[in-house]
């Protein structure tokens, strides 16, 4: 398996995930549907990703990162950068199958530890 991709989240927005069996949220407070690819970060873009979606405006047990195999995913993956020349993040263009996601962590501002 390559490296993996991350996708930090809400975990009642995960808990809904894991009872309908996809994953179908893109960023803080946009639905796929809505962006057309679920934003993603490689390990060393997490917390960049995490300040800026939410800073600290949650709690210690209200986020976490889904570790996603992307040869689970069966839609495209694409590396993609907000600017010419920016820093390229992974975007995952479809659901992500409750199957392929490979752990999930709890995230505080601090870092993250294995749930």
């Amino acid at each position: 398996m390559s490296e993996p991709l991350l996708h930090l989240t809400e975990r009642s927005l995960w808990d809904a995930a894991r009872a309908s069996g996809t994953y179908e949220m893109s960023t803080r407070g946009r639905t796929l549907q809505e962006e057309g690819f679920i934003h993603c970060s490689l390990r060393h873009q997490l917390a960049g990703v995490a300040a800026f979606l939410y800073g600290s405006s949650t709690g210690p047990d209200d986020l976490v990162v889904l570790v996603i195999d992307a040869e689970r995913l069966g839609v495209p993956v694409r590396f993609e950068a907000m600017k010419p020349g920016g820093e390229e993040f992974p975007h995952i263009y479809g659901p992500i199958p409750v199957e392929a996601v490979v752990d999930v962590e709890n995230w505080d501002q601090s870092g993250v530890t294995s749930e």
